[in-house]
């Protein structure tokens, strides 16, 4: 820090990134509540553990390769040029350690393992009460320390190929994290199976109620506090922008993901008339049913956020309202016709949700530049292929393959008499036949 104003500076941004994953963990905080919420009490524990042991393993595999792929990757690579040098970004740089020459990357990093934790928590819902922890585990690291890093660099990059190449612009992740992540479940789920008891023998669909509709309610408003954070964690705080913008004088702002000026006061009015939208309409077209009200709100923030940088508040309303209308649509369509089971709607609120925002987004930012540095803009076609990849070739065609090959072994799908009787009880049953066993052994002693 060669003076006062870069040192503060450097120190602002320290802890702005600080704060913003202090608040993204309430994201996961709402994911264990609100999971916990729509599963069946037999099955209690297991949900929490799932969604618990994904931290120490996303985590680890993150810092081993997955923030090194986000640096070297943005060229495809090979479709925009080759890898790109991103030494300091592996586990035996200095950066990626306590170190007093760099104040950032620590901070940096954690905030996009907590989109990594985002990306294997929908997963995560939409598989309840029927998949084995293991398997569970290994796609989590999947998507988490590789799928969604591998679009972040591809489209969540001012220099990735799909910004450059097709103007591609997801400023707050409506398919880099989202699209995506509902892919990957879809194809997850496609593989493993409704829970039992899900359809009948002509085909139709039972309601699989949740059973605390308090603790989905708590979930939910954890999970949007926690998403405003991640609205802001996406921006960088400061950036002299002057280059770019101002003709070569000094402009100091805080800007997108992709270096554009941007506000924070913006994205606050953006986010809040987005869940708001999407509260309305998720209120209006589910008849007042609060697990899907709720839910309806966060696919409207989902499907403005691709845009909520630039939109004005009144498109974010309406675009979110669409968005949740279409998505609680297409979610009992699909269930209808292909016979999924998305356990908690995972798939649509950020799947479907995302997708159909980005499709929007195409037409309504039409000709807005992607990134300052390139010629690209945003264009209907851009945003449509991007959306494509995010969500079926980087999303639903690994996890399906995935899915296949773990359930050609054996591991991906509990048996069917411990899905019936629960996996807690199972897990409480071994429990108590090794405690029997200890106390035998100990009065045999």
């Amino acid at each position: 820090m060669d003076n006062e104003l870069s040192a503060l500076n450097i120190i602002f941004t320290e802890a702005y990134y600080w704060i913003t994953v202090v608040m993204m963990f309430l994201i996961h905080v709402g994911f264990c509540v609100y999971e916990v919420g729509v599963s069946r009490y037999k099955n209690h524990q297991h949900t929490l553990m799932k969604n618990t042991m994904l931290i120490p393993i996303v985590t680890i595999t993150f810092y081993f390769f997955g923030w090194w792929i986000y640096f070297a990757f943005p060229n495809g690579p090979f479709i925009n040029g080759g890898l790109e040098d991103a030494s300091f970004a592996t586990p035996i740089a200095q950066e990626m350690a306590p170190n007093m020459s760099d104040h950032i990357m620590g901070v940096f990093w954690a905030a996009f393992l907590l989109f990594s934790w985002t990306a294997a928590s929908i997963v995560s819902g939409a598989t309840i009460e029927r998949i084995r922890t293991g398997a569970f585990l290994i796609l989590a690291a999947l998507i988490g320390s590789v799928c969604w890093i591998i679009d972040a660099a591809w489209g969540w990059h001012y220099g990735g190929w799909m910004v450059q190449l097709l103007g591609y612009h997801d400023a707050y992740a409506s398919g880099v994290i989202h699209g995506i992540a509902g892919g990957f479940a879809l194809g997850v789920v496609m593989v493993l199976g409704p829970r039992i008891g899900k359809f009948n023998s002509d085909g139709s669909a039972n309601t699989i109620s949740p059973r605390n509709p308090w603790m989905i309610t708590i979930g939910l408003f954890l999970i949007y506090t926690g998403f405003w954070g991640f609205y802001a964690a996406c921006n960088v705080p400061i950036y002299d922008a002057g280059s770019d913008y101002g003709g070569g004088e000094a402009l100091f702002t805080a800007t997108n993901i992709y270096l554009q000026p941007t506000t924070l006061s913006g994205i606050t009015i953006n986010f809040l008339m987005s869940l708001s939208g999407g509260l309305m309409v998720g209120y209006l077209v589910s008849k007042g049913d609060a697990f899907w009200t709720y839910s309806l709100g966060l696919a409207g923030i989902i499907g403005a956020s691709c845009g909520n940088d630039v939109y004005h508040p009144y498109q974010a309303m309406i675009i979110a309202g669409v968005v949740a209308y279409f998505t609680y649509k297409l979610h009992f369509w699909v269930e209808n016709t292909f016979k999924i089971d998305d356990a908690v709607g995972a798939i649509a609120v950020h799947g479907y949700a995302g997708t159909i925002g980005l499709l929007i987004s195409g037409f309504v930012l039409w000709g807005m530049p992607a990134t300052p540095y390139g010629d690209a803009v945003v264009t209907p076609w851009g945003q449509a292929i991007g959306a494509f990849i995010m969500f079926f070739v980087l999303g639903f065609v690994p996890a399906w393959i995935a899915s296949k090959i773990l359930d050609s072994m054996g591991l991906l799908r509990i048996p069917r008499e411990v899905e019936l009787a629960g996996l807690d009880i199972l897990e409480m049953e071994q429990k108590a036949a090794d405690d029997a066993q200890f106390n035998k052994a100990e009065r045999s002693a």
